[in-house]
């Protein structure tokens, strides 16, 4: 199967790395907004302008998008969808049923197939709570991330204006974790599980203040959570925070009568984010590229995907290995 990377940031550059494990798979090449002579890819792969990728309509059987969240993928992915089958990680949760609808209208028009909001949350966590729900309905859900480095709302930091680059660490409330395995089911507001802390470099001159305001009241992001924000300097940014680890898990308490309750969890620890996410977009877009060859358009996300068409073995392997 044939896949493009468009945008190659670390998102990106995890894909890639994701190939050498996946050999049915083949790198066409990177699409970036920078200059294609400025960027050299781990793996020797070839660049190309983002403008030229439609010279590669029918070249490409999926392309797997690495913009963010706050302000790329909502223009970037509809706009692909309508030459490419298209996978992105779209994780602002609050505004995916609003970029689906973009996106599956987009990809209708001229019969592509697109599966947002791959990766693992939302993804794989996504899964594991509609399973967990599925077997113990009468239950609650929780989810905690962390500690680790959010490459979304580190993004989004970076966004702002007079801001040169940040880490943003997403730390459970241990208290709140310890409650929901033991086994209650405590009412909890997004401030009661979890606390945000930001590292950023700002600017020379940059207004600090202005800056960890717009943090503090950014909508979907830090607005709901109690966040700490320390100004570093770049060389402490780089030296303390170089890694993209995250983790977290999935947590289903519940009940099958009035004597028996039982707990659920998925969990995972990750020693980087943008790695494991990666191959996780590489599993989506072999299963994008199934469906679309089935004749299944328009979009979709993970609860859509029959989970064999993830798989590079074959029904019969998977059927005498995992079942």
């Amino acid at each position: 199967m044939k896949i493009g990377i468009y945008g190659y940031g670390n998102l990106g550059r995890g894909v890639e790395r994701a190939f050498a494990k996946n050999p049915d798979m083949e790198l066409v090449g990177v699409f970036t907004r920078r200059d294609p002579e400025t960027v050299k890819t781990r793996t020797g792969a070839p660049v190309f302008a983002a403008d030229r990728a439609a010279e590669f309509m029918g070249e490409i059987d999926v392309m797997i998008l690495c913009g963010g969240s706050a302000t790329d993928l909502p223009e970037m992915t509809p706009a692909l969808a309508r030459s490419f089958n298209v996978v992105d990680s779209f994780d602002t949760h609050a505004r995916i049923p609003d970029h689906f609808s973009r996106v599956d209208r987009a990809a209708f028009q001229t019969a592509h197939t697109a599966l947002i909001s791959g990766g693992w949350d939302p993804g794989l966590f996504s899964l594991a709570r509609l399973y967990m729900s599925a077997a113990i309905p009468d239950g609650r859900d929780y989810t905690f991330w962390g500690r680790g480095v959010s490459q979304g709302h580190s993004d989004a930091i970076r966004r702002i204006e007079g801001v040169r680059d940040a880490r943003q660490y997403t730390i459970p409330i241990q208290e709140a974790v310890t409650r929901v395995k033991n086994g209650e089911q405590p009412e909890l507001t997004a401030r009661q599980k979890h606390l945000r802390e930001c590292f950023v470099v700002a600017e020379e001159d940059a207004d600090c203040d202005r800056i960890e305001k717009e943090i503090r009241e950014m909508p979907n992001y830090f607005a709901d959570y109690d966040t700490v924000v320390h100004f570093i300097s770049e060389e402490e940014l780089k030296r303390d925070h170089s890694g993209l680890p995250h983790g977290g898990e999935v947590i289903r308490s519940g009940h099958t009568s009035a004597e028996n309750g039982h707990v659920m969890t998925f969990s995972l620890k990750l020693d980087s984010n943008p790695e494991f996410t990666g191959s996780v977009l590489l599993a989506c877009a072999r299963a994008v590229g199934r469906m679309h060859s089935r004749g299944i358009y328009g979009c979709h996300t993970l609860f859509d995907v029959p989970p064999a068409d993830l798989s590079a073995l074959s029904p019969e392997e998977l059927r005498a290995k995992m079942l």
